[in-house]
Formats: structure tokens, sequence, C-alpha cells
């Protein structure tokens, strides 16, 4: 399941992904992932989970964020929470881009039987009506 945290900036979006990680970490028997932009989380999520900084691996746009996570379900098949911050940071598409990205990763969470949480930096209203029907929101 594709679960979005949606505000605007300073909303407490960062607080709740952080609360999140840390509860999943604590809940899971498997390993659980947080993708970030940049190394701002190091201190305030668990060390039980992976952090991965996409400047790291040059992430840019959602067809190469899509293919790591894609990655990160293939190549280790415990994985059961993976979380995203700043999504429109690292993909700089923004609004228009992320209906097609919700419903390709919200078929490979189905797949990998995988939780999966994008931060978005919008107000409810600028999103599409139709990514309401393939996931939740907090």
């Amino acid at each position: 399941m594709v679960t979005l945290i949606i505000g605007k900036k300073g909303s407490g979006k960062t607080k709740k992904l952080i609360q999140l990680a840390n509860e999943a970490v604590a809940a899971s028997s498997g390993n659980v992932v947080v993708i970030e932009k940049g190394a701002k989380l190091t201190y305030d999520v668990t060390h039980k989970a992976r952090l991965i900084d996409t400047d790291q691996y040059l992430i840019s746009g959602y067809d190469m964020l899509f293919g790591f996570i894609s990655g990160i379900c293939a190549g280790n098949y415990d994985v059961t929470d993976i979380l995203v911050d700043s999504t429109f940071k690292i993909c700089p598409e923004g609004i228009p881009g992320i209906e097609n990205f919700v419903k390709k990763l919200n078929e490979l969470a189905e797949t990998a039987e995988t939780n999966i949480v994008l931060l978005v930096s919008a107000a409810d209203d600028e999103l599409p009506s139709s990514i309401n029907a393939v996931c939740e929101k907090i």
C-alpha cells in the first residue's frame, strides 16, 4: 500500500515520517528503508533503519526513483517498509508526474508486499483526484 503524507512546507510532515519510521522499525520483522535527499535525518531515525541519501546515487526524477525503489525490493525480499522524504526535491517534475508514479508504486507495493510512504509538499487540493483511488493519506 502507498501512503502519502501531504501538507505545505513547515506543517510537520518530516516529524511524522520520523515517527512512522521509528514505529515501523519497532514493529517490523524485516527491514525498514528511509530514502532522503541529503543526510538530514541521520540522528532522528533509529540506526536500525537503513538510511539512503539519493544524492550519493545521483537519483533525480520519478523514473529513477521508481527504479531505485524497485531495486531495493528486488534485492532484499524482507523489506517491509520504505519511507521517502521530500519526494518533490528528489523528483523536480513535481505534481505533473506524481499520478503515474503513485500508480506504479502501488502495483510494486502489492507485488513486493511492502508499505511505501511518500512525503509530498503540496496542498491536498493541488494533487490529482485519481490519486485518492490508489493510496491513503495521513
